[in-house]
């Protein structure tokens, strides 16, 4: 039995400590499992798959336990080396191939590393495919192919160009003059961010683009503002961008320093596209964790917010199954499906670049659309999220501090998808309220656990 397998799937693929819970067995046991149900499906010809990883040390080693993997289920196999997330997903669908694995834990500590798979066209994979692939990964009696049947593996060093040429495409207005300054994590974004925004036009100043496999999202990136905001203001530049490992997230410093977070992008894009006839049903998709008010900005404008629950797999079911054109999270994720089909952090970066250009506005004064409420979240570590959530005691203070809110704000228990968390989020009128209705939450959730 591989670790993991009890709860395999997260919101964002397989995650863990690397080499203890996320194994070279795992993965090369998930991997094969994955081209299996594929081939099952009926693709009628050999599998092909796309394989790229984030720079994480442990990813050198995961990578090739992968590769093993769908090759000993007779997929070929493209290695695209160290690319963003979204990367992945533009050349699944660039190659023709009918599968896509990202080796990368996001946001997560240089330790940890994850597994995420794309389909054909690069989708992310259903929850019913999912699952097929996790109750395969202890199947030792399927019959391996042998001899010509065996997959082949390619490497492909000429991807990345190609995905920042389909960045490019997507670009709809030149940056020239524009300076920024782009915090690449020491991650994926370190091989393609600068070299995308140069191409675009702009005055590029790089930070953290030395990535040497365990300085990874290391006091940087987009969980770790500070110095960008110091950056921004030292080069007077008119916008600061940070990404995280695998690039799929983009959060912005204003000139003035200010962070503007996924909802402020999300209200910007939005208000630009609505204005150009390019959001449909003028409809914004967002997650439950979005501040209220993106809810009241959006509602001021005529347009209307639709809900997920936390996860850009959840964004990306509702843009799909609505015609929606663009949908995120708070923390930077931002889907354009017009142009992604997946959350592309410098897609993103580029399209609030271009609005700050095409308007002629500063990034303050279009963020400035939009007034937050305050927002404390809170992140509890527990040995059993969920039955820490569904504690009595600890659904009686959410219902308690709701009716104390009243209209005022609201209140978000949720697990994490990804880590072994709870999270409490409270927005209320003042920073101080939320913050004291958080922390008396958060300390019954502790004394549960």
């Amino acid at each position: 039995m591989h670790a993991l397998t009890r709860r395999l799937f997260g919101t964002d693929g397989v995650r863990g400590l690397a080499n203890s819970e996320l194994t070279p067995e795992l993965a090369l046991a998930l991997s094969a499992a994955a081209a299996q149900v594929l081939a099952e499906h009926g693709l009628g010809h050999r599998p092909l798959a796309v394989v790229g990883r984030d720079p994480r040390a442990s990813g050198e080693m995961l990578q090739a336990a992968v590769t093993a993997g769908l090759t000993s289920a007779g997929a070929d196999v493209l290695q695209v080396g160290v690319v963003p997330t979204p990367a992945i997903a533009h050349l699944v669908g660039a190659y023709s191939a009918d599968l896509g694995v990202m080796i990368s834990a996001s946001h997560n500590p240089m330790p940890d590393n994850g597994i995420k798979l794309f389909a054909a066209g690069g989708h992310k994979l259903p929850d019913a495919v999912e699952d097929q692939i996790a109750a395969r990964v202890n199947d030792t009696g399927v019959e391996r192919p042998t001899g010509a049947r065996i997959g082949r593996v390619r490497d492909v060093p000429e991807a990345a160009g190609h995905y920042v040429d389909h960045l490019l495409r997507a670009a709809p207005q030149p940056l020239q003059g524009l300076g920024v300054v782009v915090d690449c994590a020491h991650g994926a974004a370190s091989v393609v961010a600068a070299q995308a925004y140069r191409r675009a036009g702009a005055e590029v100043v790089t930070l953290h683009a030395q990535p040497d496999g365990l300085n990874i999202n290391d006091s940087c990136g987009s969980a770790h503002l500070d110095q960008l905001r110091e950056v921004v203001l030292a080069q007077r530049a008119a916008i600061g961008i940070a990404h995280d490992g695998d690039a799929d997230r983009c959060l912005a410093v204003d000139a003035t320093g200010a962070v503007v977070d996924g909802d402020q992008i999300m209200a910007i894009l939005a208000l630009a596209m609505r204005e150009c006839g390019e959001l449909v049903e003028n409809t914004l998709v967002a997650t439950v964790m979005s501040n209220l008010g993106l809810h009241r900005t959006m509602r001021e404008h005529g347009v209307v917010v639709k809900t997920t629950p936390v996860g850009d797999r959840y964004v990306l079911e509702a843009l799909m199954a609505g015609g929606f054109t663009l949908g995120g999270e708070q923390s930077g994720h931002v889907v354009l499906p017009s142009y992604a089909t997946t959350g592309d952090g410098l897609l993103t970066a580029l399209r609030l670049m271009a609005r700050m250009v095409s308007s002629g506005r500063s990034l303050a004064d279009l963020a400035g659309v939009l007034t937050r409420l305050p927002q404390v979240l809170v992140n509890i570590a527990v040995a059993d999220r969920m039955a820490v959530v569904a504690a009595p005691e600890v659904t009686a203070a959410v219902a308690r501090a709701e009716a104390e809110l009243g209209e005022t704000g609201r209140i978000l228990l949720r697990p994490s998808g990804t880590e072994p968390l709870v999270r409490v989020m409270v927005e209320a009128p003042t920073e101080s309220i939320a913050r004291t209705v958080a922390h008396r939450i958060a300390t019954i959730v502790a004394a549960a656990h």
